[in-house]
Order: C-alpha cells, then sequence, then structure tokens
C-alpha cells in the first residue's frame, strides 16, 4: 500500500517581517531586514546588541485574555501561530475527529526566557512574589499542549528540542504521521522567544552572534564574505498538515506536498558543524529518496544560511555534493527576520512553500559580495521569478543535527 500524500493547507506566522501569511509574504518580496537594536533589555556588557524583535503581537488577539495570562511569550507564539494556519486553512478545530488530530511542535529554548524572568522575581522577593504558573509554562512540550487544549486534538503530540532544526523535525514528523495514517490533521512548526539577557548572553559568550551594532539591518548576511555571525530573533511558524484525501474532501486549496524528511547527526562537536559535510548531505539524500525524488527535480534549495562563519562554507560544501555541477537556486533567507533558533525550519518550510506556489524566488538578503568559499548558484540581490516544481529546506542545529524537508509543488 503507498503512504498517504501529506500536503499543507495553511500557515500562520508570527514573524519580526511580518503576522500571517500574507504579511509573511509581503515581508519577504519587500527585502527589508528587520534587525534593530535590541531594546527588551539593557545589552550592557555584550558584545552583541542586535536582534529581530518581533512588534505588534498581542497574545491576546489570538486567545481567550485568562488563557493568555497563563502563557509564557513562547506559548502564546505557538497559539498564535496554530489559530492564523487553521484560519488559513479554512478549518475549524470543532470539525475535525479530535483523536486523529495532532501536534508537533520544536523549541530550542521552550520557556527558559520566562524562567529567567522569574528568577529575578525570586531573587528580589522570594518565592511568593513567584507566578505559580512558572512550573508549567517553562517546559518544551508547554507549546505543543496549549495547542492541543486551544484546539481541543487529542491525537499524537509533542514538542522537541532538537535546537535550531526543531522546527522542521517538527514538520517532518508530523509528515511522517500523516503517510503512516496515524492522523488525518497535523499542525506542525516551531516557536522561540529567546530575547532575554542570560538567554541572549549565552550566546553572546560563544561568540556566534553579529557585532555589527552600528548598521543592524546589514549585521545577517547569509554566504557574504563579510558576515561575522548570526543575528537572534523571535517568532512561530506553524502547518496545518493534512492526509491528501481529508484535505480534498473539504475542498481546501492546497499549498504543495510535504513529501520527504531526512534527519542525521554530525557526531562531532556541539557547535561546529562536521567540516566535510557529509551527515548533511545524507540527510538532504535521505530527504530525496523518501520523496521519490532526485537532485535533478529540485529547482530551489532554501539554506539554513545561519550567516556564521563555519556553517555557511559547509552548507555549500552540501549543496556541491549532492547538486554537483547541475546549478540549483540557492537563497538564505535569515537576513530579513534572523534566527529565531528553533522557529526558523518552519519559518524557512512556509517561505519554501511560498515561493514554490507564487513561482518567486527570494534573493539572499544583504549579500553583497559572496564568500568564494560559497561557490553555489545563489540568488542575490534580486528575486527570480520561475516554475520551480520541487524544493527542500535546510536546517541545523547545535550538537550535530541536520534535519532536511522535501516539498512537490501543489
Amino acid at each position: 500500500m503507498s503512504p498517504i500524500k501529506a500536503v499543507i493547507t495553511g500557515i500562520g506566522c508570527v514573524t519580526p517581517i511580518g503576522i500571517g501569511v500574507q504579511s509573511l509574504w509581503e515581508g519577504v518580496q519587500k527585502g527589508t531586514s528587520a534587525v534593530k537594536a535590541i531594546d527588551r533589555f539593557t545589552p550592557e556588557g555584550l558584545r552583541s546588541r542586535i536582534a529581530a524583535q518581533i512588534d505588534g503581537f498581542h497574545a491576546e488577539d489570538y486567545m481567550d485574555k485568562k488563557r493568555a495570562h497563563r502563557m509564557d511569550r513562547y506559548s502564546q507564539l505557538a497559539v498564535a501561530g496554530g489559530r492564523l494556519a487553521l484560519q488559513d486553512a479554512g478549518l475549524r478545530a470543532d470539525s475535525v475527529e479530535a483523536e486523529r488530530a495532532g501536534i508537533f511542535m520544536g523549541s530550542a529554548l521552550g520557556g527558559i526566557a520566562y524562567a529567567e524572568e522569574q528568577c529575578g522575581q525570586y531573587f528580589n522577593g522570594g518565592f511568593r512574589s513567584v507566578s505559580p504558573t512558572l512550573g508549567f509554562s517553562v517546559f518544551g512540550g508547554a507549546a505543543s499542549c496549549n495547542l492541543a487544549m486551544e484546539f481541543g486534538f487529542q491525537g499524537p503530540n509533542e514538542t522537541n528540542a532538537m535546537s535550531c532544526a526543531s522546527g522542521a523535525v517538527a514538520i517532518g514528523r508530523a509528515m511522517q504521521a500523516i503517510q503512516r495514517g496515524e492522523a488525518d490533521v497535523m499542525l506542525a512548526g516551531g516557536s522561540e522567544a529567546p530575547l532575554a539577557p542570560l538567554s541572549f548572553g549565552a550566546f553572546d559568550m560563544l561568540r556566534a552572534m553579529s557585532t555589527r551594532n552600528e548598521l543592524p539591518s546589514g549585521a545577517s548576511r547569509p554566504f557574504d564574505r563579510n558576515r561575522d555571525g548570526f543575528v537572534m530573533g523571535e517568532g512561530s511558524a506553524v502547518l496545518v498538515i493534512e492526509a491528501e484525501h481529508h484535505a480534498k474532501a473539504r475542498g481546501a486549496v492546497i499549498y504543495g506536498e510535504a513529501a520527504g524528511f531526512g534527519l542525521t547527526n554530525d557526531a562531532h562537536h556541539m557547535s561546529a558543524p562536521l567540516p566535510s559535510g557529509m551527515q548533511a548531505a545524507r540527510a538532504l539524500r535521505q530527504a530525496l529518496a523518501a520523496a521519490d525524488l532526485s537532485p535533478d527535480d529540485i529547482d530551489y534549495v532554501n539554506a539554513h544560511g545561519s550567516s556564521t562563519l563555519l556553517n555557511d562554507v559547509t552548507e555549500s560544501k552540501v549543496i556541491r555534493d549532492v547538486f554537483g555541477s547541475r546549478p540549483v537556486a540557492v537563497s538564505g533567507t535569515k537576513g530579513l527576520y534572523g534566527h529565531p533558533l528553533g522557529a526558523s525550519g518552519a519559518i524557512e518550510a512556509a517561505i519554501t512553500l511560498l515561493s514554490l506556489r507564487n513561482e518567486w524566488l527570494p534573493p539572499t538578503t544583504n549579500l553583497d559580495e559572496p564568500d568564494p568559499a560559497a561557490d553555489i548558484d545563489l540568488v542575490s540581490r534580486y528575486a527570480r521569478e520561475t516554475r520551480a516544481n520541487a524544493a527542500v529546506s535546510n536546517s541545523y542545529g547545535f550538537g550535530g543535527v541536520n534535519a532536511v524537508l522535501a516539498f512537490r509543488r501543489a
């Protein structure tokens, strides 16, 4: 029996360049970086003092005020993304068989920023000053569990913590659950809210973040010769993934097919990629094989493109290894919204699907002088208006995690 096709029918997102699928796409087309001086806290003593923040997000616009008050920002972003995704899919939560609907989410840090805030409360005023919601707000699974309670979905549910690849891992696992017939509908994606002093500072101490503080909008520059690190961001993106027969039965508009997923580990280093890129290339080949696609079938690669010195060069090797001399369009979109850690793979999956549907491949923002070591077919400066039939989205995380998603055009 052939696997059930998993199709995407809804996209919900809360990002620094736009809230909602239409605003996200307009932000991608506009091509203007959302990175600016961080104002969530005073970054005194830090090398990096810039971030991609979300302005204009009010949790009460997407959920009951009382429920919003019981969630930290991490869970609020997740629930808002889920609600927007269901609205975009034209799918009422109460129209789905609850036990056949599930949720897979991903996050690098979960509610750690809220825990950090509450630690301050504790040190200033003792236990009585700490929120009673702390215990069930900070654990990573709060994202998928709050989504389940919000919409009554009783099927498969988990939130993985595979660092910057976690959003992509969640989508891949949801795709597989649909293909195996374990659910008819899945919400899947990533959420991250890491902009707090200690959480932010921990990455600053790794010297992995850009210090281009005087020109924030030019700080995140994937594959550029003059890149000096990533820029931390926040956000969420959630996809509605359905069994094809379920989507067609209700006349849903389909963005594309989630066709393949690959997942490997470098087993090399906590923060540096395996220099050869061998395991990242294997994850890409796994995704293609699972989707029954060959390298020649792929028209676009949405790169992880973190804007770090090591990652971009290694990813370029991976792309050359898998696609050889054949030109395949590649762009990294983190120049627009920075690196929202575990949400990035989900945001980039959404952008990849929109690129397939709209026949428009986004450029790589801030790519002024491509790194000679990245000799791949980079989409730079100007977008390409072209029909792409299949695409992949790469996501890599701390600990050597490599996750790749393969999509087909609807």
